[in-house]
């Protein structure tokens, strides 16, 4: 197997789930003492999909072993798939995702059936150009901000440093770099509805254990985090439920929000919080509720309300955020909360943050990734 990377740092590139962040070549040699195993001449090409996942079921098909039930993903080479026997959708989908990417936070997932990309932005105020130090080593990144803050950019261009949909739709046939959205198209309803439905299938059945924040699952999950999925499937599901409130009117979703605001659950308040954030001032609502959920116990709940304050332009939350990044001794809940700190300081608003590096734990300040937030913090000062 022969495939490419995106190893460089291009913007829209490696870390991205855009097109330009997930299609990469793929050659099959098949040594010749197999060939008999697979009806494909040398040299053929196929546009059917393939995803890392599906190596493994490949293999394992090829050598004669069963696949296991409950595996991720599906032979794509072998005379069963070459005759039609295991031909159908799974060729015509791929999905994808994009997470961590070093000290910068993202979560988005996306499905792609033929040529339609359904893009899921999770954190849609999370703009895609946010300071990330190892993409910004790359002058064009630079560049680009450079234009941005200079007001020299068109609105496709300006697009890489603002708040995003909370879902799109491409038609990649004519729009390959995703850039019109149709997701607000009525001549495409039927088609948003469809994948919208598959992504949101994909996200519970796994379940997708991205929707806790990442300082739960490393304490949590991480050492074996298949039975932590299974085992919490259920409360999956209900933050999926709180955060596909953003797919809907606000006045739709105003009592959903208000149920999640008033939980005990922590997590249902993150969600809650993070979909107040989407929606802006129109949540000016509650702005009460957030300013109580500063003082929450929870110091992640406590940045998120800070957040959403911050990105709305309805509250200061320089010092709930810096108060909540000196209570925590987590290098991994820190980077969280130096996430959003980074993201208000290169907002419009420019929120200023003196930070006191003197006043965070030794544990955050031995993470490596939390020392990348703190050399930019301190660069922009």
């Amino acid at each position: 197997f022969y495939f490419g990377d995106h190893g460089g740092v291009l913007p829209g590139s490696k870390g991205y789930a855009y097109e330009s962040g997930l299609h990469i070549p793929l050659v099959v040699r098949i040594p010749k003492r197999f060939r008999h195993l697979v009806d494909l001449k040398r040299g053929a090409a196929s546009d059917g999909f393939v995803s890392f996942v599906d190596f493994g079921p490949t293999l394992m098909q090829l050598a004669g072993i069963e696949i296991p039930e409950g595996i991720d993903g599906s032979p794509f080479l072998g005379k069963r798939v070459q005759k039609g026997e295991q031909k159908g959708e799974r060729e015509n989908i791929a999905y994808g995702y994009a997470d961590r990417f070093d000290e910068k936070y993202d979560l988005v997932r996306t499905v792609r059936r033929g040529d339609l990309k359904y893009m899921r932005n999770y954190q849609p105020f999370n703009v895609d150009g946010l300071q990330n130090n190892y993409r910004y080593r790359c002058l064009a990144f630079e560049q680009w901000r450079d234009m941005y803050r200079a007001g020299e950019l068109n609105p496709v261009q300006a697009a890489f440093f603002e708040a995003r949909d909370p879902e799109g739709l491409y038609d990649l046939s004519v729009d390959p770099h995703e850039t019109r959205n149709l997701a607000g198209d009525p001549a495409y309803a039927e088609q948003l509805s469809e994948m919208r439905e598959l992504l949101d299938e994909w996200v519970r059945g796994m379940p997708d254990l991205s929707f806790y924040p990442e300082n739960h699952l490393y304490s949590h999950a991480f050492a074996d985090p298949v039975p932590f999925g299974q085992a919490h499937k259920e409360d999956i599901g209900r933050l999926i439920d709180i955060a596909n409130l953003q797919l809907l009117p606000f006045e739709v979703a105003r009592d959903g929000i208000q149920e999640a605001l008033a939980s005990e659950d922590p997590f249902e308040l993150y969600w809650g919080l993070i979909v107040c954030s989407s929606f802006g001032p129109e949540a000016a609502g509650f702005v009460s509720r957030a300013g109580e959920l500063c003082g929450h116990g929870d110091l992640l709940v406590r940045t998120r309300a800070a957040e959403f304050l911050g990105l709305s332009g309805l509250g200061d939350p320089v010092s709930t955020i810096l108060e909540a990044l000196y209570a925590s001794e987590d290098g991994v809940e820190a980077l969280l909360i130096l996430n959003s700190l980074v993201l208000l300081m290169d907002a419009p608003q420019e929120f200023v943050f003196d930070l006191d590096t003197d006043q965070l734990s030794p544990e955050v300040l031995q993470d490596k990734q939390v020392q990348r937030r703190l050399e930019y913090i301190q660069e922009r000062s």
